[in-house]
């Protein structure tokens, strides 16, 4: 049988079967949860809630591990593992390369003048950024990085350049940088929903975790070349070097401060909180405030800080903030030991004002007289009133965008070329040493974060529907955690022994009002089980409310959650599958064949599934993504085939493996889709499998594309039976 088939020869009578959308469930109530008031609001955040289980769990042992810190010793120890995790946690950096600065025009005032510059922090990878030098100054100077937050113009913003105007007229020299998806550095000019900076990051960044780097480490990067630029400054002092920023800038500062040894003194404002307080407030923040492992690798916010002892640090922050004064307030209590084991308890400081998420003059006049003091730069701290520049005057490009102006890379072009190699790496690494379904299981599990489902779940009965030939019951089905699992379940009146569990990326409801070949299954005497996985379905979005990285409506703050513990969304899902075939073996009253059908991005998790447990004896697979590398390789991908990815699994295999290694006779794939949503045709799809092993003659998988709906219920009849 040829490799890629389209059945065409079904003697059917499918003028019936087909000559219209059956109506039978459009307008009943197919919800479960909606009989228990008790659950009303909590199915939507389970899955938040289950990750955020999670992490309570890791952070209870990172507190165990601190508490027993006393002697300066101890907090050395501990130093050199935070710094060793956070390296981890960022990723490699790469080598260090010419900068080759342009200075593209300057700009007077009376007592400063302004640089306006680009450098490259890799290769064709611009940084646009202004140096403020004060006038009549004698000798070197101190030199602050000044790193942006969320502002769409970046340094140019009005409060920015108010506090960077202050630093440079009490005497300090300002490097100010626009972060990428900022300022002259925004990456998404024409796509309206990515180009805030929150949404550029997370988009650009979900693909960096997919590849398996956290994204901060473009951020990170820029800062410490940032950094290197000074140091070429005759007139910076290279030992009295700080760095401070509000919000996002606050992250860098933080970041840079702690894995950069050559800044002294350091103030990250509204940015230092706790996990658990954030995750209570407002979840996890755009895809750069996230390290991959963070949480699993016994980090928290406090550690930033500490592993910096004794270097002079200021907590800048508000009561109202949305990073909460509460975890502020805990960082410090916990970090000032380590401060007072060097004998410096006085290098850690904090300061806060009654604001929300702003700059406030009483915050900015303690830090000012905080690198005036461990700068050594005396002079009074007030806050002076400051005629900041318009944003075009501080363009260093000609019309305000590097991407049109200098040709440059961006976070997708560097991080495509990095998964590329990665990719090439691994085949060639694969040639010599093939995978086999055991060492791909080992490593699909070490890297989703997957366990096995406890044994025994606890299932509600929730109701019954008769129908004509069949009945249509209602279920809760106990999750992994402390959750539950909205089922259906189709039964017929004349089983025949055969249960097909029913997967659909928008839920059991939408799958039985939209598909039409379910109720022709269940008249032939199929068993149909219809779950809701973690968010999908009563189960959506799974977050509990909102967030700053929801793009086309898909909560990336969760899947960073997922990568923060180490607990992929994947991992979850294929546990839940494990749960719910369980389920159905015993509550089933006879033996029966259990087979899968998956549809849209719960396919990957399907694939996991099976790969860990095998419990299923034929799997449909309709429009499965290709691969994770397509949600690397295209620049605009859907962003909900990364609910489904594994962070970092294309360092050790792809979807296209998984396929290979369960094609045994009982996979069949329909449509396969890239990540923009794109159906594939033969000729693309070839390519992809013959990597993983799959010759295009082989009898044993099933590839068809171009199916139309209509032939769909025919060709999974005959798959099926």
């Amino acid at each position: 049988m040829p490799f890629f088939r389209i059945a065409r020869s079904f003697v059917l009578l499918m003028s019936v079967a087909f000559s219209s959308i059956s109506n039978t469930f459009a307008q009943e109530d197919l919800s479960v949860f909606g009989y228990w008031n008790f659950h009303e609001g909590m199915p939507a955040a389970s899955l938040y809630r289950h990750l955020y289980q999670q992490a309570t769990e890791q952070l209870g042992k990172r507190q165990e591990a601190v508490k027993k810190l006393q002697t300066k010793s101890d907090w050395q120890k501990r130093q050199a593992l935070v710094g060793q995790k956070l390296a981890e946690a960022m990723g490699p950096f790469p080598a260090k390369t010419p900068l080759n600065p342009v200075i593209t025009g300057s700009l007077e005032r009376d007592d400063f003048r302004v640089e306006k510059l680009y450098f490259e922090s890799r290769p064709g990878y611009y940084v646009t950024a202004a140096l403020f030098l004060p006038k009549n100054k004698l000798g070197k100077l101190p030199a602050i990085l000044y790193c942006s937050g969320h502002s769409a113009n970046g340094f140019r913003s009005d409060v920015y350049q108010h506090t960077i105007l202050n630093y440079v007229k009490k005497g300090f020299i300002v490097l100010a940088f626009d972060p990428i998806g900022q300022g002259e550095r925004r990456q998404y000019l024409d796509t309206p929903e990515k180009s805030s900076p929150t949404k550029d990051h997370s988009y650009s960044g979900t693909q960096a975790f997919v590849a398996g780097m956290s994204p901060a480490n473009y951020f990170v990067w820029d800062g410490i070349r940032a950094v290197d630029y000074l140091l070429t400054r005759a007139e910076v002092d290279p030992a009295r070097i700080g760095i401070t920023g509000r919000s996002g800038g606050g992250t860098q500062t933080a970041y840079l401060a702690a894995l950069d040894e050559r800044i002294l003194a350091a103030a990250p404002e509204c940015f230092i909180t706790t996990t658990d307080k954030l995750w209570q407030a407002n979840g996890p923040q755009d895809a750069e405030q996230n390290l991959s492992g963070f949480l699993e690798k016994g980090l928290d916010f406090p550690d930033l800080i500490e592993v910096r002892a004794p270097k002079p640090t200021l907590l800048v922050s508000t009561t109202r903030d949305m990073f909460p004064i509460q975890g502020v307030r805990d960082t410090y209590a916990e970090a000032k030991p380590a401060f007072a084991a060097y004998g410096k308890a006085g290098h850690l400081q904090k300061v806060e004002d009654d604001a929300p998420h702003a700059s406030t003059p009483k915050n900015r006049e303690a830090t000012y007289a905080f690198f005036q003091k461990y700068l050594a730069n005396p002079g009074s701290s007030e806050d002076l009133e400051v005629a900041i520049f318009g944003e075009k005057e501080l363009y260093v490009t000609p019309t305000g965008n590097v991407f049109r102006d200098l040709k440059s890379e961006s976070i997708f072009s560097l991080n495509r070329k990095y998964t590329q190699e990665l990719v090439q790496k691994r085949t060639q690494r694969q040639k010599t040493n093939p995978l086999n379904p055991a060492t791909l299981r080992t490593l699909a599990i070490a890297h989703s974060g997957y366990e096995a489902p406890p044994a025994v779940r606890k299932s509600i009965f929730s109701g019954r529907t008769q129908r004509d030939g069949y009945s249509l019951e209602k279920y809760l089905i106990q999750g992994t955690g402390e959750y539950y699992l909205p089922v259906l379940w189709l039964k017929p009146e004349q089983p025949i022994g055969k249960t097909l569990l029913l997967l659909n990326e928008n839920g059991k409801a939408e799958a039985l009002k939209e598909v039409k070949w379910i109720e022709q299954l269940v008249r032939k005497g199929y068993e149909v089980v219809m779950p809701d996985l973690s968010a999908c379905g009563e189960l959506g979005p799974g977050y509990m409310k909102g967030g700053d990285a929801v793009l086309s409506n898909v909560p990336l703050n969760v899947w960073y959650a997922g990568i923060q513990t180490h607990k992929s969304i994947t991992a979850i899902r294929a546990e839940e599958i494990g749960i719910l075939t369980n389920f159905i073996e015993k509550a089933s009253s006879s033996p029966t064949s259990l087979s899968a059908v998956a549809r849209g991005t719960l396919t990957s998790d399907l694939l996991h599934a099976s790969l860990f447990t095998n419990p299923f004896k034929q799997i449909v697979l309709l429009n499965p993504l290709i691969s994770y590398q397509s949600i690397t390789d295209q620049e605009a991908y859907h962003p909900k085939f990364a609910l489904s990815a594994v962070a970092g699994a294309l360092t050790q295999y792809d979807l296209p493996d998984m396929v290979a290694a369960l094609s045994s006779g009982k996979l069949l794939l329909i449509n396969p889709v890239d990540a923009g949503e794109k159906e594939l045709n033969s000729n693309q799809l070839i390519p992809v499998y013959k990597k993983a092993g799959i010759s295009p003659s082989s009898s044993d998988l099933f590839i068809r594309h171009s199916v139309k709906p209509k032939d769909m219920y025919p060709i999974l009849l005959d798959w099926l039976r």
